[in-house]
């Protein structure tokens, strides 16, 4: 069986400087997450604020994060996906009904517990926002968090709404689950977008993936912001509402899987 190898590059943090980060963001997130309690995010306990340093006591995950799992163990069975799916699509449809945006979503960001339950963690780049008067959206033109997982809107530099940006970081997330691979290279951004906007999303050729689940990925990789899924309507997909025969839990699921070696895959996947 051939490991796969991975390749190092770099995260491209777009236009975000020290200084914004502890006069706007480092604020803003300490108060986001004192306000956020779900089964599928990560505990902050305390937040102690020295002169110097500021330290947040948080619960503990032993698994690590999804990125070292999938590096690990390759792509997942669609059952172990739609399990840990579910789970992250819950924690930011909860985000989203406090209207509250992670910004930042990528699988460094999804730590997995002791039983293999999604914990969502940094929220470095999150942000309140709430709908105008009239309903609609506000719109964001602070161009944050990692290229590989950015929408086309936020690599243009467009404004753009961050409950949408967030749709299509899931979609890059659930992708690498089920394919063990990036579905777009960022080693060429303009390149990239170019794919992204041309609609060019290819899956692996040696593994089974359910038609339910390339539409859900497909609907959440669409360029078009009007026809992209919200959160709930991304809970509501056909391919999340399936229900195998006698499913294991996600612990049973966890074991399951844990001991697997890792599956052989079309290209490499991104490290850190």
């Amino acid at each position: 069986m051939v490991i796969p190898t991975f390749r190092l590059t770099s995260y491209i943090y777009l236009f975000v400087f020290l200084q914004d980060f502890l006069q706007r963001f480092l604020p803003r997130e300490l108060a986001i997450v004192q306000r956020l309690k779900h089964p599928n995010i990560v505990k902050v306990y305390q937040i102690i604020d020295t002169p110097d340093k500021v330290y947040t006591v948080m619960e503990e995950a032993p698994h690590g994060d999804l990125l070292e799992y999938v590096q690990t163990r390759g792509a997942m069975s669609e059952r172990r996906a739609r399990e840990t799916f579910r789970e992250l699509a819950e924690a930011v449809s909860y985000c989203h009904a406090q209207d509250i945006c992670h910004r930042d979503l990528k699988c460094e960001n999804i730590l997995l517990d002791a039983h293999g339950h999604v914990k969502l963690t940094d929220f470095g780049f999150a942000r309140d926002a709430p709908s105008d008067d009239r309903g609609r959206p506000t719109l964001s033109q602070t161009y944050c968090g990692s290229a590989a997982y950015a929408s086309p809107e936020v690599l243009r530099g467009k404004p753009y709404q961050p409950s949408s940006y967030d749709i299509w970081s899931l979609g890059v997330v659930l992708y690498i689950m089920v394919c063990g691979t990036m579905p777009f290279d960022d080693s060429n951004v303009r390149k990239m977008l170019r794919k992204q906007m041309d609609r060019k999303l290819n899956f692996s050729s040696t593994r089974v993936i359910s038609q339910e689940c390339k539409a859900l990925i497909a609907q959440m990789l669409t360029p078009d912001v009007s026809h992209r899924p919200t959160i709930d309507e991304v809970l509501n997909s056909r391919w999340l509402r399936t229900t195998p025969s006698a499913p294991p839990t996600c612990s049973a699921a966890w074991r399951l899987e844990s001991s697997s070696q890792p599956s052989t895959t079309d290209s490499p996947m991104v490290a850190r």
